[in-house]
């Protein structure tokens, strides 16, 4: 870990964008140090651009693709795709470690020093905000990459991962546990909310934390932590700034574009290129749909031969972290455990209404109101898994529900994810592990 943050802090000192060498200070030392607003907004924007990319390869550990075994990229994804973690192929892309903690550095660097050199103003405090912001989702991705599943009775003991809070190169870091990291990432959430004042980023810019984005995310964090009280207190604080969801019956374009009105933070890229190029739609996914109905199906996905491709991901218009219709599911989810089951399908139906055919909703309301708890919790489910599909929840989702037993197929092999595998929850890096004994 010491390694990574040296590693790190070369980053910080050498890679501010080259626009910006007529303004950075060149110490005596030699090291470019932002002091300034603008430095430091320089600084933030690279941790921005350097955020991870690690919920497109997770397509591949989940039941909503298919790898193309023909695909140039299959030898880079294959042994994500059948879980084969332990001594992958050297081919093999690799989860995200260093760049996370890259990007928190760049954080630490402001929250810590850039909050002492620049001048008081409401632009320090948004740039303040969102360097908090951005921590908070480094760390809580991290945590559900490389953590157990949030759970209340055993987070105090499960290992998380190293929380890196200042710039200490000499520090040894040990792995806090799950409990602590989440407890972390609500902190600086909660420093966000103090500082943050943009409600809404422009488009363009809402790969910026506004106040509405930084709410949405900690309506995230308190569902993975089945926290349903605060769940819908922050869904509703986004929703105040931006409660728009994208009319299929009457509008062009696809929900999960940055340019979209259901856009709350558009920071990464869900489904790259190479991974819709490599996958094909699950025949599981396939069927979660009614092709007849639902307005998504045919918006979502594109026949390519006998299978179907996505739609939804392969170029940079489909930045999409947090969008509106995530925070109605997440709503409905959370009423339904707190007992208010018919608000809960209000608020389902408030989604599904802008979905579906309008000749079939009464149709669709009439069943929904006749379910009991157990059919709609399920429904729940399957609408969260068709509305959000390939759009990197797939896996988090899998892991903080049933953690379902999920069968791949490749070259004639069949492979098999146990259900509750411990291999839900990825391992640290080796090279993480070398470099630091206490992983």
């Amino acid at each position: 870990m010491k390694r990574y943050l040296y590693l790190a802090a070369i980053v910080v000192w050498t890679m501010i964008p080259a626009s910006c060498d007529n303004y950075l200070d060149i110490e005596p030392e030699g090291k470019v140090i932002p002091k300034t607003l603008e430095e430091n907004r320089a600084l933030l924007t690279k941790a921005y651009s350097g955020y991870p990319k690690h919920r497109s390869k997770l397509q591949f550990r989940t039941d909503e693709v298919i790898l193309d075994e023909f695909s140039n990229d299959a030898p880079y994804f294959r042994d994500i795709y059948i879980w084969k973690d332990v001594n992958p192929d050297p081919q093999t892309g690799q989860y995200p470690w260093v760049q996370f903690y890259n990007t928190v550095f760049y954080t630490n660097h402001i929250i810590n020093e850039g909050v002492l050199t620049m001048k008081d103003s409401a632009e320090k405090d948004q740039l303040l905000g969102e360097a908090y912001a951005l921590r908070a989702y480094s760390f809580f991705d991290l945590v559900n990459l490389y953590g157990k599943p949030y759970n209340k009775e055993t987070s105090a003991n499960d290992p998380g991962v190293p929380l890196a809070l200042e710039i200490d190169l000499e520090q040894v870091f040990k792995p806090a546990s799950v409990q602590e990291v989440y407890a972390q990432v609500l902190s600086d959430l909660e420093n966000a909310k103090e500082l943050i004042n943009v409600e809404l980023q422009e488009t363009g810019k809402n790969y910026r934390f506004s106040i509405s984005a930084v709410n949405a995310l900690e309506a995230r964090v308190y569902l993975y932590m089945n926290d349903w009280e605060n769940a819908v207190s922050a869904v509703n604080r986004s929703l105040n700034y931006n409660d728009q969801l994208l009319n299929m019956n009457t509008a062009a374009g696809l929900p999960n574009e940055y340019t979209s009105p259901e856009s709350v933070l558009a920071l990464e890229d869900v489904y790259e290129a190479s991974v819709n190029n490599a996958a094909f739609i699950s025949n599981e996914l396939i069927a979660l749909f009614d092709q007849e109905n639902d307005l998504r199906f045919s918006l979502y996905f594109v026949q390519s031969g006998g299978n179907y491709k996505s739609n939804k991901g392969g170029d940079q218009k489909y930045k999409c972290s947090i969008r509106t219709a995530e925070l109605y599911l997440l709503k409905a989810e959370a009423l339904f455990h707190l007992g208010n089951i018919n608000e809960a399908k209000e608020t389902l139906l408030s989604l599904l209404e802008n979905r579906y055919d309008p000749a079939y909703i009464n149709t669709l309301q009439a069943g929904i109101e006749a379910m009991n708890n157990t059919d709609f919790e399920a429904m729940l489910q399957q609408e969260r898994a068709r509305e959000l599909a390939l759009e990197g929840h797939r896996w988090f989702d899998l892991r903080r529900s049933n953690q379902k037993e999920i069968v791949h197929s490749f070259d004639g092999e069949t492979y098999i994810l146990a259900e509750n595998d411990p291999r839900y929850t990825l391992l640290y890096p080796e090279d993480a592990k070398l470099n630091n004994p206490e992983l």
